[in-house]
C-alpha cells in the first residue's frame, strides 16, 4: 500500500511543479536588502566593482505590472570585450540589456551565459543571437530547457501577456559544455563554476577573479526562499561549502540585492532548517496533506515568495525524505 500511495502523491507534486517553473502567483513583497528594480522600467546597470555591473530585477512573481523581470542579470567589462551574465525574461528583455551594456561600453559583447533554467534569466538569449552574441550554458541546462520551456513559454504569456513577450521564443544555445572552464576573449580572468546537480542539474555561477564578484544564479537568492524543485540538496550544500573556499567579496543572487559573502551561509541555513524539520515530520509520521502548515519555518517568513516556494518546498523535501525512509 504505500508504494501506491507514495506514487499519488508524486502526481499530485508533479501538478504542483508546472507551475513552480515560473515561480506563479504569491503575495509576498520584493527583497528589502536593496532598492528593486522599478517595474517595467529599462534596466540600469548598476556598478558593483570596476568593470562588473548588474541589472537588477524586481523580485516577486512574474505579472502584467513587471513584465516577468524578476530576476537578475549582470556584464562584465574586460580589456577587450564583455560576457553578459544571463539574458532576461523575452526578447524585449535582452535587447534593453544589451542597451544598458552599451550605455557603459563599447567594447563588444562577446559571449551571454544562462546559469540555470528559469524563464527569467534564459528567454532574451534570442536578442543576443541576433546581436552576434553567442549564448552558452550547461548541457544539462540545455537539456532541461528544451525538455520543459516550451511550456514555461506558455505560461509566462498567460501572466504577462502577450505584448511584453512579442519576439521571444525558444532557441538553442550556440555552445554548450560539461566542465568548468574560463572564458576566454575579453581580456580578464573570469571562471565558470559547475559543482554538479546542485540548486539544479546544470546551474553554475560566474566568478570575477579582480573583483570577487560571484554572480550566483540558482545557487543562491538573496532574502528570497530558495526552489528546491529541481534540486539535490546534499550537493547543493556541497556546492555552498565550495564558494566559501573562494575569495568572494560581492554576490550577485539570483534575485534579490547585491549581497556580501556571508549569504552563502544565510541561503544553506534555510536549506538545513528545511530538511531538518521536514526529516522531523517524517518520523513523527505526519500527513503530507498538513506538511504545508505544519512545516512552516517562522524565521524565513518575511522571505519574498515564502507563502508560495516555501509551502511548495516543504512538500517536495517531506516526499523525498519520506521515500528515503520506505526505501532504505
Amino acid at each position: 500500500m504505500m508504494p501506491m500511495a507514495l506514487t499519488t502523491r508524486r502526481q499530485a507534486l508533479g501538478a504542483l511543479g508546472v507551475l513552480g517553473m515560473l515561480g506563479l502567483p504569491g503575495c509576498a513583497s520584493p527583497p528589502p536588502s536593496q532598492p528593486p528594480a522599478v517595474p517595467g522600467a529599462p534596466p540600469v546597470a548598476r556598478a558593483l566593482a570596476p568593470g562588473v555591473y548588474m541589472a537588477p530585477g524586481t523580485g516577486g512573481s512574474a505579472d502584467e505590472t513587471n513584465l516577468g523581470r524578476i530576476g537578475n542579470a549582470g556584464f562584465i567589462v574586460g580589456e577587450t570585450g564583455v560576457v553578459a551574465i544571463d539574458t532576461g525574461t523575452s526578447h524585449a528583455h535582452g535587447r534593453a540589456i544589451l542597451a544598458a551594456i552599451r550605455a557603459v561600453t563599447d567594447k563588444p559583447v562577446k559571449l551571454a551565459l544562462v546559469t540555470h533554467t528559469r524563464p527569467e534569466f534564459l528567454f532574451g538569449g534570442k536578442a543576443f543571437q541576433e546581436a552576434g552574441v553567442p549564448v552558452r550554458m550547461h548541457t544539462r541546462t540545455a537539456r532541461l530547457m528544451a525538455a520543459r520551456c516550451d511550456t514555461c513559454l506558455k505560461q509566462l504569456r498567460q501572466v504577462v501577456g502577450e505584448a511584453p513577450l512579442a519576439g521571444t521564443a525558444m532557441y538553442q544555445p550556440d555552445q554548450q559544455f560539461d566542465e568548468p572552464h574560463a572564458v576566454e576573449g575579453i581580456g580578464r580572468a573570469v571562471r565558470v563554476l559547475h559543482f554538479g546537480h546542485a540548486s539544479g542539474p546544470g546551474d553554475i555561477a560566474v566568478f570575477d577573479e579582480a573583483s570577487g564578484t560571484l554572480f550566483a544564479g540558482g545557487l543562491l537568492d538573496a532574502q528570497r526562499v530558495p526552489d528546491i524543485q529541481d534540486s539535490d540538496l546534499a550537493t547543493w550544500k556541497k556546492a555552498l561549502a565550495a564558494l566559501r573556499g573562494l575569495r568572494v567579496t560581492t554576490i550577485v543572487p539570483g534575485h534579490g540585492g547585491a549581497s556580501p559573502a556571508a549569504l552563502i551561509d544565510t541561503v544553506e541555513g534555510y536549506l538545513v532548517a528545511l530538511e531538518r524539520k521536514m526529516r522531523d515530520l517524517v518520523a513523527s509520521g505526519t500527513s503530507l496533506l498538513d506538511v504545508p502548515d505544519a512545516g512552516e519555518l517562522p524565521a524565513y517568513e518575511r522571505w519574498d515568495q515564502y507563502d508560495l516556494i516555501h509551502r511548495r518546498n516543504a512538500s517536495i523535501a517531506f516526499l523525498r525524505f519520506e521515500r528515503e525512509m520506505l526505501f532504505k
